[in-house]
């Protein structure tokens, strides 16, 4: 049962780290662009999401259950957000397959 329970919070966690992850670049990438200093933002939010999903998944090894399973439920986890965000992202985006067309009838 306790393992059970290991995998569920390490599946939410991993979901969780997701949201995070990808939460934080789509923000940087909105608002990293018009600073006065995008480098700065994109290497900060980079070294500053890595180490939180870094730390995040070492924290996850403490939960009941076998190390290697916990991981890969987080990692599970970690992989739907990823699926769900470029899901999100391209959503709102213009349909270009017309011009795809047109481009096949050129010379």
């Amino acid at each position: 049962m306790s393992e059970t329970l290991g995998l569920v919070l390490s599946l939410a966690s991993g979901i969780l780290l997701g949201v995070f992850f990808f939460g934080g670049l789509w923000w940087t990438v909105r608002h990293g662009f018009s600073s006065r200093n995008p480098g700065l933002w994109f290497a900060g939010s980079t070294l500053l999401r890595i180490g939180a999903v870094m730390a995040g998944f070492y924290f996850l090894l403490g939960l009941p259950g076998e190390s290697w399973q916990i991981l890969l439920a987080g990692l599970l986890g970690f992989v739907i957000t990823r699926l769900v965000a470029t899901r999100l992202a391209g959503m709102g985006k213009p349909d270009l397959n017309h011009l795809k067309r047109k481009a096949s009838h050129a010379p």
